[in-house]
């Protein structure tokens, strides 16, 4: 996708006279997306991660369950994808989340594929 954006010199802006504007071409990429891991361990209860899901990434309640049940039983689940600031974020909010109400669980990311 290419975006053209007009460039104007100091002088036409601050002088009224409209000149003759230059375009370049940019090239906009989008950002790296990064996944949002969940990993099982034997002390958190499955309601909480149910929990977590729903309200660190706002999954309904099925949507939450289907993902603990993968969690559970292949050990990781993905919880979502968003930009490197934005999984950093919520990878560390739901950790501190976790400790402050007792639970080891623990999340992080990875860049997509």
């Amino acid at each position: 996708m290419q975006k053209y954006i007009p460039i104007m010199s100091d002088n036409d802006s601050q002088s009224g006279d409209p000149g003759v504007a230059i375009a370049d071409k940019v090239k906009l990429q989008k950002p790296p997306m990064y996944k949002v891991l969940m990993h099982n361990d034997d002390y958190t209860t499955m309601e909480f991660v149910i929990h977590v899901l729903m309200k660190f990434f706002n999954k309904t309640y099925d949507e939450s369950h289907a993902i603990m049940l993968k969690v559970h039983h292949d050990g990781i689940g993905i919880c979502g994808i968003f930009t490197h600031e934005v999984a950093e974020s919520k990878s560390q909010k739901v950790n501190k989340y976790s400790r402050a109400k007792g639970h080891p669980l623990k999340s992080s990311i990875e860049p997509c594929d």
